[in-house]
């Protein structure tokens, strides 16, 4: 009889957790439908401006400047993606792999260039080497002449060196985090295979790293496609200058979220490419290692070469934007700082503190929710969440205030029939 019951209550206490179980996963899949919904209302407010084209300023575009910018977009994507990749790798490997005096001072200061918008160091680029910066009107004072083998900043190739040198970082940590977890194991397995040490990193360490380098990739591709205050410094047309000319040029805010709803068609589209190709991959890493013999030691000139090349790329992405900004604040710092500067601070703080912790606590809730529930609706609309990040700020803006405005009139207009 002590067994029966013993056997009979078992039963009821495993339906009862199998059940609470459920309930768990039941609350943690709606909450993360719920979010991933409502991040998406901006990206479906600006597609469904098909539905609603603005034919007259659309043919306007199309005759004139509509190809020229995407033209202009797909090769300012390209080569900032390019010259990310080509500069976050390299550097992400050497700091990751090797040791070699200052190491430790470029790890975490390669980062730095994160915290300066784009549209800053544009500016501190034009401002040292346009036709009347400081540099160029320096030399001209000492050669006496115009400089005509000095290269044209205001161009696509300046632009693109601009946003590589902001962007980077996005590369540079993914991809040291992948080379983290390898050590030097990955160079050692290859080398044992016949490979030579730069065929070792070709053949083992760079696949194996592959999904974090395309991740920093494609955060490079969005910030490129989603970037105004750069192109707009250096008068380079791209669809994001091109939204806000409609926007504010032609008064037409679906033409605008019809341009930028180009943007996102880029964006989904990289996405569902970068998936496929890589859908049959399967790849497998360890923890991170911090036995120091992990590292391979650089001495001679290979030491000096790391050096180097990490010190020139801090130097012209954070030290020189940083001190001219810092030399030209100094210069009007009597004559403009004033409590205005205060309130500026504080707004900017305050709004970047509640934006962090609210992005926060959702990335957070998306990320265990996919985890919990990886069925397929889940995993799509969690990926989508994330198409809004090509949506310029602006359009995006619109994007909410839109369904907003509609839900606040519909409750007035509700409470106005009802109660008088």
């Amino acid at each position: 009889m002590n067994s029966f019951f013993r056997l009979y209550f078992g039963k009821q206490g495993d339906e009862k957790i199998e059940r609470r179980r459920n309930l768990k996963f039941d609350i943690w899949r709606f909450i993360t439908i719920l979010i991933a919904l409502i991040s998406l209302i901006p990206f479906g407010v600006v597609m469904s401006s098909f539905f609603f084209p603005a034919d007259e300023i659309w043919r306007h575009l199309y005759d004139t400047i509509l190809f020229e910018v995407i033209i202009n977009t797909l090769l300012l994507v390209a080569g900032t993606a390019i010259g990310s990749f080509i500069i976050g790798v390299p550097l992400a490997w050497v700091n990751s792999i090797y040791t070699y005096p200052g190491r430790k001072f470029f790890e975490w200061t390669l980062m730095l260039p994160l915290a300066i918008p784009a549209y800053v160091t544009a500016f501190v680029a034009i401002g040292l080497l346009d036709y009347t910066g400081s540099i160029q009107t320096y030399l001209r004072g000492l050669t006496g002449g115009e400089l005509s083998f000095f290269p044209a900043i205001r161009s696509r190739a300046g632009v693109i060196v601009v946003l590589t040198l902001t962007l980077y970082p996005y590369v540079y940590l993914l991809a040291r985090n992948a080379f983290l977890t390898q050590g030097k194991r990955s160079l050692e397995v290859a080398q044992s295979l016949g490979y030579s040490g730069r065929m070792s990193f070709l053949k083992a360490a760079l696949p194996m790293a592959r999904p974090w380098i395309i991740g920093g990739v494609l955060l490079v591709v969005m910030e490129t496609l989603a970037d105004f205050g750069a192109v707009y410094i250096f008068n380079y047309d791209t669809l994001t200058t091109t939204i806000y000319k409609a926007w504010f040029g032609f008064f037409s805010i679906n033409a605008a979220s019809q341009i930028a709803s180009i943007l996102v068609i880029f964006v989904f589209v990289i996405m569902i490419f970068e998936q496929y190709s890589r859908s049959r991959m399967r790849y497998y890493s360890n923890s991170k290692s911090k036995n120091k013999e992990d590292r391979i030691k650089l001495t001679g000139g290979k030491a000096l070469l790391a050096f180097v090349s990490s010190g020139v790329i801090l130097l012209l992405a954070f030290i020189i934007p940083v001190a001219q900004l810092s030399v030209w604040g100094m210069k009007h710092l009597q004559d403009e700082f004033d409590y205005r500067y205060l309130s500026l601070l504080w707004n900017s703080f305050s709004l970047s503190t509640m934006a962090s912790v609210i992005t926060l606590l959702c990335a957070l809730i998306l990320a265990y929710g996919n985890r919990v529930n990886k069925d397929k609706l889940n995993l799509f609309l969690v990926k989508g969440s994330t198409l809004g990040y090509a949506i310029p700020g602006a359009v995006l803006a619109v994007g909410i205030f839109i369904p907003f405005a509609w839900f606040d009139n519909t409750i007035i207009d509700f409470f106005k029939n009802t109660f008088n």
